[in-house]
């Protein structure tokens, strides 16, 4: 083997980097389990204490230098479906934001033309708002120009004047719109991060105005709701300086400090999250107490003399508050006690010694200072009614830009209204500090040089250019009202996560099992080796996954297991090939060079089109798809070098220096079997296309006769919600009680996985996606289901999917089908350079495509109803790289037989190709499609549809390849050179290296 040294070493490393990944994952359990042990009393699990234990050790180091947000950062996580929790997708309003910039215009036929727009949007949701806007203004004014509306003080920064056209003003709103989602994500991304997930993801989705954002683990899906559909608050106050609030710090300090005293002297010293801490947090917090540069130490020490006196026995008792407040220089925390501080901040002691007037926010980034971080907490003045100074909405535009030294600053403009209030707190407060504050945190706090007169000022301070970019956006935040809404939404239960975990692990398991079990029986020694690189092949897919941050989904599980089984086909390819070789009398050593050389072609070209279908899901793809895509083509990689790099030198080991057989590649159960076929494959070509077109035709006319396909509310919108019944349900009769509750909406309710559990799908006001109407829908359903002792804690899981949404994934599995019909076109031209092969190709693609989706009505008629969904569009093109992957090798043979007998043509090799190919393509078909089903019985109800649509592929799949695929290029190409060239169809390849078969094309 060529390059054995860089391969060892390449392997060597890839090995080394997913231990050390993986590790971390068995140190962040080893962290979760002790919380858990802590939060466990009496055999009861308190959340709270559990949560409080993780914030604790959040900063602390949990392995050597590593903190336990180090190692969450590199472990292999849990998907919502696994770990539990809630998926949103939302969509920043452009109604709001066109009515903004129209400075909330009152005009007749401006207010007449968002409404109709919005009728419009519900019709067709992939349509841009504002070319619907456009279009309805159009209609409604025809002579009329936008600008005489959107021209005003505000807009003339976006260069819209009176003279500006309809379509400038529609662009510079559509400029404006992009700029409020990325606003509006770095708001959501400061909420999300605060909100204390672990793990939390927030990302724009690629090509549309929506935010994607997982929050694993949250169990109070209406406070999430609330917090990221509030619309940013951004204020502007004046801020207290040192000398200001240091006595009630004194006073604070005495009455903290004889309070822990008393503690101490009685021994009834309360408990503190931060107990549950390592001792590394105690000895910080300690050290810090003695710390001169810490302003609550500095603050502590000008304290009256009698306090003084009292402490002295005690100097950690001198400097109760400098405990927490350690930030040298400044008055703020280590980011691990901020909840500590948090909760001292709510405690009756400082609410009776801090006058009314004072409050305390934190900053919104943390310092790093000698290795530590550290928030600071300003100390804001609040007004007797609570209301800040300024609001942001006086803010008209602001912009990153550098003061005369080149240092990046801040230009900030306001409205005449603005400008005023501007001059006046500035006056107020020269030489001061003035917070900007944005959702009760401080961005920046300036301090004002003199006053500010015509509402334009600027913001120096240590910026980066990104920094400075992110305070621009924050002040632009408070200046259009963009509200966000929610057009996807997904809530998992723990307890259904949890089952999703033993299915998947089931699954997992009983499928891996099951392949090397084949592989020892069929294959004997060389089985086992091919055993030890899958096994090889899963600890490389988890630890890349656990490198790139990914968390491993249900899907995912499905992906890992399907690669598990594609993963078998490398080595069935080269064993075959290598028992050829031993039939043609080669050494063993012999043979195995020579059948990984001639296997090589055939795995690389299958690998390369699987992987091509793992990246048009992965860019097109959202959610489960995306995951399931991710999971696959990791696992393609890794397959391809442990299949054909690492199997090999295992095998090369086991036969260095020895001259008898060291391994074998049959057993007696397998070493006859397939041999000496002589089938006619493609003289029963024409059968095949009666077949096929029977079976395609039944299945759509039942489709029509069923009333259409049976769409999930992936691709249909609406609501799902699983409910838990106290006993089993017949889910007709409770269809027919949920329906009149939802005022006769389309519903379907089935089982999902067991008869005391349905799942509820609905239509009922699918258009109308706020949080009003989620609410009217579930109290319907809460109503409706009355009667069976259901109530909202029986409901684990729902689920949401706007019409937008819905609209959009149909778009992009159509466009995702298409493209990997025509990259596969492309591909297989580049590689057999002939269109017929390419064609043929993806006819017969095409072809497996339509007997899954004719299977689904067929299988709705026997009873079995499943959903076609966004797994489903996975499963079809998983499908379609299984297919092709046949396709491949079977095409990669003839080339080989045509390169190796020029004398003969194309029909005289098909058959001789099919019959020699044909042992690989059952042994393939028996691996991939031992493990669907396993994952159809123990995959659980999620993966179902998703399962049975692999058993009907892979077996459609397989009979194209031999039945379609190939006999379309006899049909369109073989005929034609056999007249042109003057041969016989019936001529036999009698070539040493190609079986001898007789046979005779039709």
């Amino acid at each position: 083997m060529r390059n054995k040294g860089l391969i060892i070493a390449l392997t060597a490393v890839v090995t080394a980097l997913c231990a050390y990944f993986l590790f971390f994952t068995f140190i962040s359990r080893g962290v979760q389990k002790d919380a858990v042990a802590y939060a466990s009393k009496g055999g009861k699990l308190d959340e709270r204490q559990r949560q409080h234990y993780l914030d604790s050790v959040w900063r602390a180091p949990v392995f050597g230098p590593y903190t336990y947000r180090d190692v969450r950062a590199s472990e292999l996580g849990l998907g919502l479906d696994l770990k539990g929790g809630m998926h949103v997708t939302l969509e920043v309003s452009p109604v709001e934001i066109v009515r903004a910039m129209s400075g909330n215009s009152k005009d007749v036929n401006f207010n007449k033309a968002l409404t109709q727009a919005q009728e419009l949007q519900r019709t067709n949701p992939s349509t841009p708002f504002t070319a619907l806007f456009a279009q309805a203004y159009r209609n409604i004014a025809p002579n009329d120009r936008l600008a005489r509306i959107f021209a005003n003080t505000t807009n003339k920064s976006r260069g819209i004047d009176i003279n500006s056209t309809n379509e400038k003003v529609i662009a510079a709103i559509d400029k404006e719109e992009e700029e409020a989602i990325d606003r509006s994500f770095n708001i959501l991304r400061t909420r999300v991060d605060k909100f204390g997930v672990n793990q939390p993801n927030i990302q724009r989705v690629k090509g549309t105005g929506r935010i994607q954002i997982e929050l694993p683990g949250v169990d109070n899906p209406d406070r999430v709701r609330k917090l990221l559909q509030g619309q940013a608050k951004l204020e502007f106050w004046e801020v207290w300086r040192t000398d200001e609030f240091g006595p009630y710090f004194n006073q604070l300090n005495e009455v903290l400090s004889a309070k822990e005293a008393a503690e101490k002297l009685n021994g009834t010293a309360a408990a503190t999250p931060a107990a549950a801490a390592t001792d590394t947090t105690t000895t910080a917090a300690t050290a810090a107490a003695g710390d001169s540069s810490s302003l609550a130490s500095q603050l502590a020490k000008k304290k009256p003399n009698t306090a003084a006196k009292a402490d002295s026995a005690n100097p950690q008792q001198s400097s109760a508050l400098a405990k927490l407040f350690t930030m040298p220089g400044a008055l703020g925390s280590n980011v691990r006690d901020t909840a500590r501080v948090n909760a001292l901040m709510k405690s009756p002691e400082v609410r009776n010694v801090l006058p009314a007037n004072l409050t305390f926010l934190w900053g919104v980034k943390p310092d790093v200072i000698e290795g530590q971080e550290y928030l600071q907490l300003y100390a804001i003045r609040k007004s007797r009614e609570a209301t800040a100074p300024l609001g942001g909405e006086v803010v008209s535009d602001a912009r990153q830009d550098y003061d005369q030294g080149g240092r990046p600053e801040v230009s900030m403009q306001m409205n005449p209204s603005g400008a005023k209030k501007w001059q006046r707190l500035t006056a107020a407060n020269i030489g001061r500090q003035v917070a900007i504050v944005l959702d009760d945190y401080v961005y920046s706090a300036p301090v004002v040089q003199a006053e500010i007169a015509g509402g334009n000022s600027s913001i120096s301070g240590n910026f980066s250019i990104e920094e400075a970019q992110d305070l621009a956006n924050v002040l632009k935040a408070g200046k259009l009202p963009a509200p966000t809404r929610i057009v996807e939404e997904a809530v998992v239960g723990p307890s259904l996560g949890q089952e999703a975990i033993n299915q998947g692990l089931y699954s997992s398991l009983a499928g891996l099992v099951l392949i090397m079990i084949f592989m020892a029986v069929y294959y004997g020694k060389a089985g086992l080796v091919a055993d030890a690189a899958l096994l090889f092949n899963g600890f490389l897919i988890l630890g890349v996954l656990a490198q790139f941050g990914t968390a491993l989904t249900l899907p995912g599980i499905a992906g890992l297991v399907l690669t598990f089984g594609m993963a078998v086909d490398a080595n069935v390819l080269i064993f075959e090939r290598i028992r050829e070789e031993l039939d043609h009398g080669l050494t063993v050593k012999d043979a195995i060079n020579k059948g990984y050389a001639r296997a090589f072609s055939a795995i690389f070209d299958s690998n390369v089109t699987t992987m091509l279908i793992a990246v048009i899901l992965g860019f097109f793809g959202t959610g489960p798809v995306q995951n399931f895509a991710i999971t696959l083509g990791i696992g393609v990689l890794t397959s391809f070098l442990s299949a054909v790099f690492v199997s090999r030198l295992i095998i090369e080991w086991l036969t260095r220096g020895k001259e008898t057989t060291s391994i074998t590649f049959s057993t007696p159960l397998s070493r006859h079997l397939f041999k000496g076929l002589n089938f006619d494959i493609v003289g029963k070509r024409k059968i095949a296309y009666i077949a096929s077109t029977i079976v395609i035709v039944t299945g759509f006319v039942l489709m029509a006769v069923q009333g259409g396909p049976n769409l999930g509310v992936d691709f249909r919108g609406g609501r799902s919600y699983i409910v838990d019944f106290p006993k089993a349900e017949v889910a007709s009769d409770v269809r027919e009680v949920v329906t009149k509750s939802f005022q006769g909406a389309g519903t379907e309710v089935k089982t999902f996985g067991s008869p005391t559990r349905l799942r509820i799908t609905t239509s009922y006001m699918a258009d109308d996606e706020s949080v009003a109407a989620d609410q009217k829908v579930e109290t319907a359903l809460l109503q409706g289901l009355k009667q069976y002792g259901v109530t909202k804690a029986n409901i684990p899981n729902t689920a949401k999917i706007g019409a937008t949404i819905a609209d959009d994934i149909k778009k992009t599995s159509v466009l995702s089908l298409g493209l990997t019909l025509l990259g596969i076109f492309v591909y297989v031209l580049f590689r057999f350079e002939k269109w017929q092969y390419s064609m043929a190709a993806v006819v017969a693609l095409f072809h497996d495509a339509l007997l899954v989706i004719a299977a689904y009505p067929i299988a709705r008629l026997f009873g079995l109803n499943y959903e076609m969904d966004q797994i489903f569009v996975a499963a079809v093109l998983t499908i379609i790289g299984f297919s092709m992957n046949d396709t491949v090798v079977i095409y990669d043979r003839i080339r080989e037989y045509l390169r190796e007998n020029p004398h003969l043509t194309f029909a005289q090799v098909v058959n001789p190709a099919l019959n020699s190919t044909f042992s690989r393509t059952m042994i393939t078909f028996t691996t991939v499609f031992l493990v669907v089903i396993v994952l159809y019985i123990f995959g659980g109800e999620t993966l179902r549809s998703f399962s049975f649509a692999m058993i009907v592929g892979i077996i459609f799949g397989t009979y194209s390849s031999l039945f379609i695929a190939t006999p379309i290029i006899l049909d369109t190409y073989g005929r034609k050179e056999a007249r042109e060239r003057g041969t016989s169809t019936s001529t036999v390849i009698t070539d040493a290296d190609a079986p001898k078969l007789s046979t005779t094309v039709q």
